[in-house]
């Protein structure tokens, strides 16, 4: 095994991988029609639970990063170097992959000089990671000399700006003005706080809002987090992370109930109300992913089964992560034509469940495989798959 690997970072990147895949398995079943479709009111209550149980995967993600790149004592552009090509380059070849496959390659290669295809809408995470990239040799010297009070201080402040969602849908009332962006997709405009307001979206807490607090998270973890035992362990991250559960799944849920009928569907404008406790910047999110780093901290499992699965799958998760959606979108469509939809469905009150589970175990398996074997191609392996 490798001296520089972390065991149980590996399982995390393995495990977060299945998560993002459970998550975009759910995505079919509360998007549709026009923009939000949830056919039965236990549909709505499967899409909540299921969704808001592994959302905390994309900061999972970037607390991985953390805990291996910051801080980083190579300079700019030695880091730039080793660790920005390595994101560019696959990332690059897989979005010139989905906009030849979006059926509309005219319209979509040139997009990508502004921004991801929408087709690949999960693409977004690696323009977020990129900007964490940049900001990491900037703040490792910082980093190298906080002190333990010093960052309990900023992630303190940190955990205030994951409350500003709620404070918004409190001051606004719930109806938050959609405003329309670049592309014609309607998004939800922020009702404006210390600071911000039509002109200046930078306001007080913008800077040390986001991701940047799991980057902190990270470093916090790694040099001051106290060594718990497992049951401590377990039981605090057990207890965050119910908390975290609560707050996110009964957000979405309550929203969509608020409907009071179903099929409850909607615009864009519609689904992005659905989901404004799942965002990876709220407060259910946040202590969930506490939660589950606490928990996870806890497996040392090495062996056969981690040199041989774990480890293999952790180095191709990247390329797991930009091509999954390849197969995701046909493994889910196949299963719906298969069995149905909702409760009319072969199985029930349970299709929903199943189909959104097995989806992501079919895929998963399928992209890992493909990943694992595409990496071990000499010298052009780890160029596409990361």
């Amino acid at each position: 095994m490798d001296a520089q690997r972390v065991v149980w970072v590996d399982w995390m990147r393995v495990i977060a991988c299945f998560m993002v895949m459970v998550v975009h398995c759910t995505e079919p079943f509360y998007l549709g029609g026009d923009g939000a479709l949830v056919l039965t009111e236990a549909d709505a209550v499967w899409v909540a639970v299921i969704d808001s149980a592994v959302r905390m995967c994309v900061p999972l993600f970037v607390i991985a990063s953390s805990m291996l790149l910051f801080p980083t004592r190579d300079s700019s552009m030695a880091f730039a170097k080793k660790r920005t090509a390595r994101l560019l380059v696959p990332f690059a070849l897989w979005s010139l992959a989905y906009a030849l496959l979006s059926g509309d390659a005219g319209e979509s290669l040139p997009s990508l000089l502004l921004n991801f295809n929408y087709s690949a809408g999960h693409l977004w995470f690696v323009y977020m990671l990129v900007g964490i990239y940049l900001l990491i040799p900037l703040l490792s010297p910082w980093a190298e000399r906080v002190s333990k009070r010093e960052l309990q201080v900023y992630l303190a402040i940190w955990s205030v700006t994951t409350l500003l969602p709620f404070v918004r849908e409190i001051a606004s009332g719930g109806a938050t003005a959609v405003v329309y962006g670049p592309t014609g997709i309607p998004r939800q405009a922020l009702f404006p706080l210390w600071g911000e307001a039509s002109w200046n979206p930078y306001g007080t807490f913008y800077y040390i809002s986001g991701f940047i607090g799991y980057l902190f998270l990270g470093l916090y973890f790694r040099r001051f987090a106290p060594n718990l035992s497992a049951k401590k362990s377990l039981l605090m991250g057990g207890t965050l992370w119910l908390l975290g559960f609560a707050i996110t799944a009964g957000g979405m849920l309550y929203k969509i109930l608020a409907h009071g009928s179903f099929p409850a569907k909607g615009g864009i404008d519609t689904c992005v109300s659905w989901e404004w406790t799942l965002n990876y910047d709220t407060t259910g999110v946040a202590l969930m992913a506490i939660g589950a780093l606490l928990i996870l901290k806890q497996i040392n499992a090495g062996g056969w089964i981690y040199e041989n699965v774990i480890l293999p799958v952790s180095k191709a998760s990247y390329g797991m992560y930009l091509s999954h959606m390849l197969v995701l979108a046909s493994v889910i469509t196949t299963l719906r034509d298969a069995w149905g939809v909702g409760e009319a469905g072969a199985l029930g009150i349970f299709t929903t469940p199943i189909q959104i589970l097995l989806g992501a175990i079919i895929t998963y398996a399928t992209v890992a495989a493909c990943c694992v074997l595409l990496r071990k191609l000499p010298k052009a392996g780890k160029w596409i798959v990361g």
